[in-house]
């Protein structure tokens, strides 16, 4: 089957108000930089999608990327680790000013809700955070003398994902730490909308290569030059042009 799509436009045409939406990437790292400007760029056409539940490592830096997604106003919640990072202000704002809903999880219990996600496991115990804000009000249970907080599994509706190399099948590879988030992702979501920077006929792949199987991904559109979100800042890039940071 070819899950090959035309642009990136057209590959986030689906996305509707309210979703859960899992974007991949370690800061700028695997970061599908054109695929979160192509939502944006849906939204101030026509309003839409809106109200959004942003599942990321971080929260954005700049004004490119994630940081622009939040910046004009489509991400009503965000499920992160890291909100503070180098250049954090425009989620900072947002919080303070009480327009963006923040869950805190730490990032090894991410990847795992997110593993969890993608392996139909609905919960699993954990030590980290016990005895902190984060594990109020969730269940405790004792393992060899231990305390284990039980989390949930993260689950979304779309993924947004950066690959190396897909075939047309939607077989993956990733540059190095570019793989981060990513894998996982395409596991939890029920639609998987991947940018690779090369897109090769079935075959094309080394089968050992492969890191994410073609049946975790639905669409995969070609972006031969990808934007790294940290030469987007250097620049002092605003996204999208001719808004004021």
């Amino acid at each position: 089957m070819d899950k090959t799509i035309a642009s990136p436009a057209e590959a986030v045409a689906g996305i509707a108000d309210r979703a859960v939406v899992m974007i991949g990437g370690f800061g700028g790292s695997g970061a599908p930089i054109e695929l979160i400007h192509a939502l944006i760029d849906r939204y101030v056409k026509t309003g839409s999608p809106k109200n959004l539940t942003v599942v990321n490592n971080n929260a954005g830096n700049g004004h490119v990327g994630l940081a622009a997604l939040i910046e004009v106003g489509m991400v009503r919640k965000l499920i992160c680790s890291f909100p503070r990072s180098a250049d954090p202000r425009v989620f900072t704002e947002k919080y303070l000013a009480g327009e963006i809903e923040l869950e805190l999880v730490p990032q090894g219990t991410l990847a795992e809700r997110i593993r969890a996600g993608g392996a139909g496991i609905p919960a699993f115990y954990t030590p980290t955070s016990y005895g902190t804000e984060l594990a109020e009000g969730k269940p405790v249970a004792e393992f060899e003398g231990r305390p284990y907080v039980r989390e949930r599994w993260l689950k979304a509706d779309f993924a947004l994902v950066k690959a190396h190399v897909a075939d047309t099948h939607g077989n993956l590879t990733y540059n190095k730490a570019a793989r981060n988030f990513n894998p996982l992702m395409c596991m939890a979501a029920r639609t998987t909308i991947v940018q690779a920077s090369r897109i090769v006929p079935p075959g094309g792949i080394d089968p050992e290569h492969v890191v994410t199987p073609g049946i975790f991904v639905s669409q995969v559109v070609e972006v031969p030059d990808p934007a790294q979100e940290e030469e987007l800042n250097r620049a002092g890039a605003v996204y999208p042009e001719g808004t004021s940071p």
